[in-house]
């Protein structure tokens, strides 16, 4: 794996990020103001959550120090597939919105998991 110069390089930050995109625009824009205070302000932190924690993460000298964070961003964006599913019944977002994130929820999990794995190894090869 290529060093990289900051966290925007890492390919699970583009990826949280583009979903973070998505989700604002398609999803966060599109609530109802009822929702302001409720499941609106759940995605928007939940999203802000992915992107930051890997961001921090990167900023920790260590596998073992960094490692909590790329968890917890796997954990956001894991609640931000149960918020999807929670717009999507109560149709705030359509079936076919719904699927589209959906897929790209899941594609920010695994390269996630994949960058967690690579840095695990990284750490076991280094001791």
């Amino acid at each position: 794996m290529d060093k990289t110069e900051t966290f925007e390089d890492l390919k699970c930050w583009q990826a949280a990020y583009g979903l973070k995109r998505r989700l604002w625009n398609e999803v966060i824009k599109a609530m109802p103001k009822q929702e302001r205070f409720e499941l609106y302000s759940q995605i928007l932190r939940a999203a802000r959550s992915a992107t930051s924690n890997i961001a921090e993460g990167w900023g920790r000298f260590h596998f073992l120090d960094s490692r909590r964070f790329y968890y917890n961003s796997r954990g956001s964006l894991s609640e931000i597939l149960d918020h999807l599913i929670e717009a999507r019944d109560l149709e705030y977002i359509s079936e076919e919105s719904y699927q589209s994130l959906r897929l790209d929820t899941i594609r920010a999990i695994k390269i996630l998991n994949g960058y967690i794995r690579y840095l695990k190894k990284e750490a076991e090869g280094s001791e």
